[in-house]
């Protein structure tokens, strides 16, 4: 259907738009960027509530904020007068006036919105002082920080939070100049049902909601002298480069493995062994399931956002989610032991680093069944925006760094199908790979399952493997996932295997990924919110195909480890060191 045309005006300048887009959305594509707050999050936020958009316009009593008044025909639109650069300003400085200014330790510092709003409109220091709302800071969880004093009160994480994941952690508490965001009852997000996804910071125009930084652990064990050993996600190297300028879509790999072995680590390696490991698993209990009379369907369990919400949420499901470690966690537990016992290292002298996109993976670090023997898998994590914190600190030059590999020793080799694991439906493309040879003896082709892939919220499709019909599901995105749970919650899922991932979109768009704001991306243009999970996806499929081997089942250095230590998937020592357990959790505990 043709869309209806209709004439404007704007600074007295003659343009048609399209009916029914507000005067921030046509000026934008006339041109014009006028100073606001919505510039990231297309309407996701309290509308209208920071007034820095403010124009004057024909029809309208007094100054209206563009983000939401509508265009109509005839329309004469001010940007530039007197009245609408003053009342912007005001509106900036009123913001300013409850603001905890203190940006030289702000980790959004270069990424404020607030700040770079406040510089166009020429907001002037203390132009507003008086008392300021009292302050909540919370830093009890292990993933999320919250921090009133640098909230404006723009509603983006309340409505990031119900439309990705469908339960609404965040919302206004109190009245009036009381007001701040916060969980229900101004709970900590440690006695919350938060899923720690990280999805709300990516939104946060500016310091109030960030990942807690766990950097200084990893400066005192090497202060302590631990072997501290890194390993990097596959998702973070198609996000890291844009930390350093490079546009989104840019292949990090190879530097990244560069600066990590400049900052001194012990060993470099990458998560995709790990994730090679968690198919070989992950394929063989479902095999198993559907060989032997197993819950159906498998879910997996890769996502730690997702298992918070399983426990939360839906603990009636937990029989049928994988018993299979996350990649990072196998990892950590395998450098613990094989790798410790074939260098001839005491575990209790290794610290071990993941590098994730995510920040609910701090919280899985924590959790005490993900440990042996008294020791942690994993140390400490790492978001791409911290690990590009730490490189900026060391004076290292990216777009010098040469490119190069991971250490190849004992867990360095890697497959495609591990690669692919950072984008939504990997996982699942991963282990059909594999489970479609162990029954059939002939690898999948082509290997390349394309009904998984793609960034719709859920994915449907069926493969045939040796006479045995698989349904699978792909949903990521909690509100995406809800309904594929409530079936199998009443007993009516059709599938034998799903895959959830808690952030829209997968790993790509996880909450520890570099801050996509066109406002701070002049060469990307103001389309890059609809491409940058596809670009950041295409790195990982790129390298997918370009890996020689695509299959976990065909990873040498998997075979060795299966011969060497673990015999066979779902062996008891493999049981022990790569499964794990969940269990039901309180949504408001009492405090």
């Amino acid at each position: 259907m043709e869309k209806k045309m209709i004439n404007i005006k704007i600074e007295g300048q003659s343009y048609q738009v399209e009916d029914g887009l507000t005067i921030l959305e046509a000026a934008k594509r006339c041109g014009y960027n006028i100073p606001s707050l919505c510039e990231y999050n297309k309407g996701e936020c309290s509308k209208a509530s920071c007034r820095v958009c403010l124009v004057e316009a024909t029809g309208a009593r007094g100054l209206v904020a563009s983000c939401v008044y509508p265009v109509s025909e005839g329309m004469e639109i001010k940007i530039s007068s007197p009245k609408a650069v003053k009342a912007r300003r005001t509106s900036v400085e009123l913001l300013l006036s409850n603001h905890n200014m203190n940006c030289q330790q702000c980790v959004k510092n270069g990424n404020c919105e607030l700040l770079h709003v406040a510089n166009i409109t020429g907001a002037r220091e203390n132009a507003f002082k008086g008392v300021k709302t009292e302050t909540t800071l919370d830093i009890l969880g292990p993933g999320i920080m919250r921090d009133t004093s640098k909230c404006i009160l723009c509603g983006r994480c309340i409505e990031r939070c119900k439309k990705a994941q469908g339960i609404g952690i965040l919302g206004f508490e109190k009245r009036g100049f009381n007001t701040i965001v916060a969980p229900a009852g101004n709970r900590s997000f440690a006695q919350a049902p938060c899923l720690q996804c990280g999805q709300c910071t990516l939104v946060c125009p500016t310091g109030a909601l960030t990942e807690v930084s766990e950097i200084p652990l990893i400066d005192k064990a090497f202060m302590e002298g631990k072997k501290v050993i890194v390993q990097t996600a596959p998702a973070v190297r198609a996000a890291i480069a844009e930390e350093f300028g490079d546009p989104i879509g840019t292949v990090g790999t190879g530097k990244m493995a560069a600066a990590l072995r400049r900052l001194g680590f012990y060993r470099v390696y990458d998560t995709n062994f790990g994730a090679d490991l968690t198919i070989m698993e992950e394929a063989n209990e479902l095999l198993h399931r559907i060989k032997n009379g197993g819950v159906l369907p498998q879910i997996t369990s890769c996502s730690p956002g997702w298992i918070n919400y399983l426990e939360f949420y839906y603990p009636e499901v937990i029989p049928n989610v994988s018993t299979c470690k996350s990649p990072h966690e196998m990892m950590g537990a395998v450098i613990k032991s094989y790798w410790a016992e074939r260098n001839g290292i005491d575990p209790k002298d290794i610290f071990v680093v993941s590098v994730m996109p995510c920040t609910a993976k701090k919280t899985e670090e924590v959790r005490p069944q993900l440990s042996h023997n008294g020791l942690r898998d994993v140390d400490a994590v790492l978001t791409t925006r911290e690990l590009a914190r730490l490189i900026k600190r060391s004076g290292i030059n990216w777009d010098m760094l040469p490119e190069e590999d991971f250490d190849p020793d004992l867990l360095g080799d890697y497959t495609g199908a591990a690669v692919i694991f950072g984008a939504t439906g990997g996982v699942m493309e991963a282990a059909l790979r594999t489970a479609y040879f162990a029954l059939t003896s002939k690898e999948l082709n082509p290997v390349d399952f394309l009904p998984v892939r793609g960034l719709q919220g859920v994915k449907e499709a069926s493969v045939d493997i040796n006479g045995i019909i698989v349904k699978v599901a792909v949903a990521s995105g909690m509100a995406n996932a809800k309904k594929l749970l409530d079936d199998i919650k009443a007993g009516k899922s059709e599938y034998h295997f799903i895959e959830i991932m808690c952030c829209p979109g997968g790993c790509i768009n996880g909450g520890g990924q570099p801050y996509v704001k066109p406002v701070f991306l002049n060469k990307e243009g103001m389309d890059i919110l609809d491409t940058y999970r596809e670009k950041r996806a295409s790195v990982l499929y790129k390298e997918d195909k370009g890996r020689p081997i695509r299959q976990s089942h065909n990873n040498p250095q998997i075979k060795k480890l299966y011969e060497d230590y673990f015999k066979e998937p779902l062996s008891e020592k493999s049981e022990e060191l790569l499964h794990t357990h969940y269990k039901a959790r309180e949504r408001y505990p009492e405090i």
